[in-house]
C-alpha cells in the first residue's frame, strides 16, 4: 500500500469519527435541552404533568425501540445511508417541533425524532467499527463518549440561556443547525458498508418489544396517579409481561432475530450491558430530574438552573476520553467498577443536600457524580462491539444502545414515580386527607410549578410544600444509590470474570 493510500485512508477515516462524533453532540443536546425548558413549555402549551413527562419519555422510548431495527437496517442496506438518512430526518424534525401547537402534537415529534435519532446512532456506530480495529476503535468510541459529554455539558446552560431569551423553540432548533452541518460536511466523505449476509428488519420481534417497554414505561408514570393497585395499571404492567414474553418467543424462534438472545451467554457481554442501566440510573435520572427539582423547589431560574446542571454533566467532556487512555493500563471492569462506586458515594452525599443549602452543596456532590459515571461511559461503547464480529457490529451497537435507552427510559419514568408518591404520601397528613387536591398538588411541583401546588394548598405554604418535595426527591435519590451499587457489583463481577477466562485460557496454549 502507498504512503498516499494510508494518507487517504486514514483522512477518511477522520471524516468519519468527526461526523459521528458531530452527530454524537447533537443527540443530548435534544436530551438535555427539554429537561430545562419542562416548566417553560408547560406555561405556554399548557398539558398536564403527565402530557408533559412524555416530552422526554416519547424521544427516549421510541429512541430506545428502534434502535435494534436501525442497527439491522444499517447491516442490510447501508450503514451511510443509514446514517444520512437518520441525520436528515431529525434536522428537519427538529425545525418542524420549534412550531409544535400543542403539548399533544411536540409529545407525537419527539416520538418521531427519537426514530430519527436512533437510525442515525446505529449507523453511524456501526460505521465507526468498520473504520477502526483494535486500540483505534477504543479512542474513537472513546471521542464518540466524550462529544455526548460536551453536549451533556453545555447542553443544561445553552438550554437555559435559549429558554430565557429566544424561548424554549429555539432549543429545538440547534439539531436543524449541526444536523446541517453534518450533512453538508461530514457524509459525503463517508464511505459505504454493510454485512453481505443481513436479511431483514424482525418486524414482529419490534413491535413486540416496542409495545412491551411502551406499557411498562406507561405503567408506572400511571401508578401514583391511578394508584398501584387500580385496573389500569395493574392491565399495564400486565400487558407489558405479556408483550415481553411474545417477544423472547419470537426471537427464539427466527431465523436472524432483531436481539441474538445467544450472545447473553457470554458474561462480559452481559456485564457490558448492565453498564448503560447503571449510568441510567446514577446519572441520566438525576440529569433530567434535578433541573424541574431547581426551577421548582429551590426557586431557580433556567439560566441559573442549566448553569449548576453544568457541575453534573462537564466531566463527560473530559473523563470519558480519560477513561479511554487509562483502558491500556487498567482492566475495563476495575475501571467501570470504580467509577460507579464514586458515583454512588457523589448521589449518597447529594440526598443528604436539603432544599435550600445553596448552589455549592449541590454542586460538589453532583461533581463527583459526573466524574464517577464519566469512567465507564467511555468505555461502554467500545465493549459493546468488542465481543462480537465486525461484520454483526449493526446488531451488537443495537443491543447496547436499546439496554442504554430503555433502561433510561425505565429509570426516568420510575423515579418519577417514586417522587410523586412518596411526596403525596409526605403531604396527606398536612393538607388535612385532600387527597384529590394533594395528588395534584404534587403532579405540579413534579412539572417544577410551585405556584400552582401552593394555589391548590394554600394552607401550607411554598417552604413547606418545597420542603416536602425536596424531602421525597432525597428519598428517590437514596434508592438510585442502592441501585447502582448493585449494577456496579454485578458489571464489576461479570466484566472481570470473562478477562480472568480470557487470561487462563492463554496461559494453557503457551503451556
Amino acid at each position: 500500500m502507498t504512503a498516499r493510500a494510508i494518507s487517504d485512508g486514514a483522512a477518511n477515516s477522520a471524516w468519519v469519527l468527526g461526523a459521528v462524533c458531530l452527530a454524537g453532540l447533537m443527540m443530548p443536546l435534544s436530551f438535555t435541552g427539554p429537561a430545562v425548558a419542562l416548566p417553560a413549555i408547560g406555561r405556554d402549551l399548557g398539558g398536564s404533568p403527565l402530557a408533559l413527562a412524555w416530552v422526554v419519555n416519547a424521544f427516549v422510548l421510541s429512541f430506545g425501540s428502534f434502535v435494534m431495527a436501525a442497527g439491522a437496517l444499517s447491516d442490510q442496506l447501508g450503514r451511510k445511508r443509514m446514517f444520512r438518512a437518520g441525520v436528515a430526518g431529525f434536522a428537519l424534525l427538529s425545525l418542524v417541533i420549534g412550531f409544535a401547537p400543542s403539548v399533544v402534537m411536540l409529545d407525537l415529534l419527539r416520538g418521531a425524532q427519537g426514530v430519527a435519532a436512533a437510525i442515525a446512532m446505529a449507523g453511524g456506530a456501526a460505521s465507526l467499527a468498520q473504520e477502526f480495529e483494535g486500540p483505534a476503535r477504543t479512542r474513537a468510541f472513546s471521542l464518540l463518549g466524550t462529544s455526548f459529554g460536551i453536549g451533556l455539558a453545555f447542553g443544561p446552560i445553552l438550554a437555559g440561556v435559549l429558554v430565557e431569551t429566544l424561548g424554549w423553540r429555539a432549543i429545538f432548533l440547534t439539531g436543524t443547525v449541526i444536523g446541517s452541518a453534518v450533512l453538508a460536511f461530514g457524509v459525503p466523505r463517508m464511505r459505504e458498508s454493510r454485512d453481505p449476509g443481513a436479511t431483514g428488519v424482525d418486524w414482529p420481534g419490534l413491535l413486540g418489544f416496542t409495545a412491551a417497554l411502551v406499557l411498562l414505561t406507561f405503567g408506572i408514570m400511571q401508578g401514583p396517579q391511578s394508584g398501584w393497585g387500580s385496573p389500569v395499571v395493574l392491565a399495564l404492567l400486565l400487558g407489558a409481561a405479556a408483550m415481553l414474553a411474545l417477544f423472547v418467543a419470537v426471537e427464539t424462534r427466527v431465523r436472524r432475530p432483531m436481539l441474538d438472545l445467544s450472545l447473553f451467554r457470554y458474561p462480559r457481554f452481559v456485564g457490558a450491558q448492565f453498564l448503560p442501566i447503571a449510568t441510567a440510573v446514577c446519572f441520566v435520572v438525576p440529569l433530567v430530574l434535578l433541573p424541574v427539582r431547581f426551577i421548582g423547589a429551590e426557586g431557580m431560574s433556567e439560566i441559573e438552573a442549566g448553569g449548576l446542571m453544568i457541575a453534573l454533566s462537564a466531566p463527560m467532556a473530559v473523563v470519558p476520553f480519560l477513561a479511554g487512555l487509562l483502558a491500556r493500563r487498567f482492566s475495563a471492569a476495575a475501571l467501570s467498577g470504580l467509577g460507579l462506586v464514586v458515583a454512588a458515594l457523589g448521589l449518597a452525599w447529594l440526598a443528604a443536600v436539603p432544599v435550600g443549602a445553596g448552589a455549592l452543596a449541590l454542586a460538589l456532590p453532583m461533581l463527583v457524580v459526573g466524574v464517577g459515571t464519566g469512567l465507564p461511559w467511555g468505555l461502554m461503547d467500545d465493549l459493546s462491539v468488542s465481543v462480537v464480529p465486525r461484520e454483526r457490529a449493526g446488531m451488537a451497537t443495537g443491543i447496547f444502545s436499546t439496554m442504554r435507552v430503555a433502561g433510561e427510559a425505565v429509570a426516568i419514568a420510575a423515579a418519577g414515580a417514586v417522587v410523586v408518591a412518596l411526596g403525596q404520601s409526605g403531604l396527606h397528613q398536612a393538607a388535612g386527607g385532600e387527597a384529590a387536591r394533594v395528588a395534584e398538588a404534587v403532579n405540579a411541583m413534579a412539572g417544577g410549578d410551585l405556584g400552582r401546588a401552593e394555589a391548590l394548598l394554600p394552607g401550607l405554604g411554598r417552604a413547606a410544600l418545597a420542603q416536602a418535595y425536596g424531602g421525597a426527591f432525597q428519598a428517590m435519590l437514596a434508592v438510585l444509590v442502592a441501585a447502582t451499587l448493585v449494577a456496579a457489583a454485578v458489571a464489576y463481577g461479570l466484566l472481570r470474570r470473562r478477562e480472568r477466562v480470557t487470561l487462563e485460557t492463554t496461559e494453557a496454549c503457551e503451556v
